[in-house]
C-alpha cells in the first residue's frame, strides 16, 4: 500500500481519494473563473425565483395559438428548431458594427448594421420565445435569463444610434456585443447542457440492435390506444390505426415524453407534454413543438407474434 504524503488527509478505504493540488500545472488555476462561471449558469437552474417571470412569459408567449405560424417559427418545416439560424443574423451584423469601428470613418456603416441587426433581432427572439414556452423548468429559467441579457443588448444598440457622439456610441456598441455574448453563452447552455431543441430519439437506432425482435403477441393487442412495450432497453409505443399497426419510438424527440400516455387520432399520435404531433404510419411531425420525426420501426406477423425491426438500427 502506498503510504501518504505528511500532512494530507487521511485516505478512508472504499472512499474518494482527496484531491491535491500538488504537482499540478499552473496553468490548472486559471479555470477557476470559468469553472465559477459555470456554476454560476447551473445556479440559474435551481433559482426557483425566477418561477413568477417564466409564468408571466410563458402566457405572454403561448398567446400565439397553435397552427402554421407557430409551426413555422418552431421549424417543423425545417426539421429542426429555427431561432438558432435566425439568431446568427442580428449577431453577425453587430459584430461587424464592432469590426467597422476599429477603422476612420465606419460609423455611418456601422449605425447601418446596427439597424438591420435590431430589424433581424425580432424574428429571432419570436422563434426563441415560442421554442422557450414548451421547455422544461430548468431550460426555461436559464432562457428567462438568456432573453433579458438579450434585451439589454437591444436597448445598448438602440441607445448607440442616440449618442451624439461617436465614442460614447462606439462604447455602446461594444457594450452591446458583450451583453449579447453573455445571452449567446447562456442559449449555448440551454442548448448543449439542457439538450433544449436537441432531437431526443437520435440515440434510438444506435440502441436497438440490428434485425427483427419479438415484441408481443398479436392477439394481445386489441384495443385502439396506444400501448408501450420494450425492444432490448428501448421503449416502443404500439399503435393500430384500422387494419394497419404501427410501432414508433415511444420517448418524444422534442423532450422525452411518453406518446404511449398520448392520444391516437386520425392517424395522427400527440404527445402528452407539449403537444407534439407525429404521424403514427412514418412518425413525421405534424404539429411542433418537436421538429425532429420520430423512429418508426417496420412490423411483420410470424407465427401469431408481432415483429419489429429498426431500419438502421446499429
Amino acid at each position: 500500500m502506498t503510504k501518504p504524503l505528511a500532512g494530507s488527509p487521511p485516505v478512508v478505504p472504499g472512499a474518494c481519494a482527496p484531491v491535491s493540488d500538488r504537482g499540478r500545472p499552473r496553468f490548472g488555476a486559471g479555470l477557476r473563473g470559468s469553472r465559477a462561471a459555470m456554476r454560476a449558469v447551473d445556479d440559474l437552474e435551481r433559482a426557483g425565483k425566477l418561477d413568477g417571470l417564466v409564468g408571466v412569459g410563458q402566457r405572454w408567449a403561448r398567446s400565439l395559438p397553435p397552427g402554421r405560424t407557430r409551426d413555422a417559427l418552431y421549424g417543423v418545416w425545417l426539421g429542426h428548431p429555427l431561432h438558432p439560424m435566425l439568431a446568427q443574423a442580428p449577431m453577425g451584423l453587430w459584430l461587424s458594427a464592432t469590426v467597422l469601428d476599429a477603422w476612420p470613418g465606419g460609423e455611418r456603416a456601422s449605425r447601418r448594421l446596427v439597424l438591420a441587426g435590431l430589424a433581424a433581432a425580432a424574428p429571432a427572439a419570436l422563434a426563441g420565445a415560442v421554442d422557450w414556452s414548451e421547455q422544461h423548468e430548468q431550460q426555461m429559467r436559464v432562457g428567462t435569463v438568456h432573453a433579458m441579457a438579450n434585451g439589454a443588448a437591444i436597448g445598448l444598440y438602440a441607445a448607440s444610434l442616440a449618442a451624439r457622439t461617436r465614442p460614447v456610441s462606439r462604447m455602446l456598441r461594444l457594450a452591446g456585443l458583450a451583453t449579447a455574448g453573455v445571452a449567446g453563452l447562456l442559449g449555448g447552455h440551454i442548448s448543449f447542457r439542457l439538450a433544449g431543441g436537441a432531437n431526443q430519439a437520435e440515440p434510438v437506432p444506435h440502441l436497438v440492435e440490428p434485425g427483427w425482435h419479438d415484441l408481443m403477441p398479436a392477439a394481445e393487442l386489441t384495443g385502439t390506444g396506444p400501448v408501450k412495450r420494450m425492444v432490448g432497453e428501448i421503449p416502443v409505443v404500439v399503435v393500430r390505426d384500422g387494419p394497419d399497426v404501427h410501432v414508433l419510438a415511444e420517448r418524444c424527440s422534442h423532450l422525452s415524453g411518453p406518446l404511449s400516455e398520448g392520444t391516437l387520432s386520425g392517424g395522427c399520435l400527440t404527445c402528452p407534454w407539449h403537444g407534439s404531433v407525429f404521424r403514427a404510419r412514418d412518425g413525421a411531425v405534424v404539429h411542433g413543438p418537436a421538429t425532429a420525426p420520430q423512429p418508426v420501426f417496420r412490423v411483420r406477423v410470424t407465427g401469431g407474434t408481432l415483429q419489429v425491426c429498426l431500419p438502421d438500427a446499429g
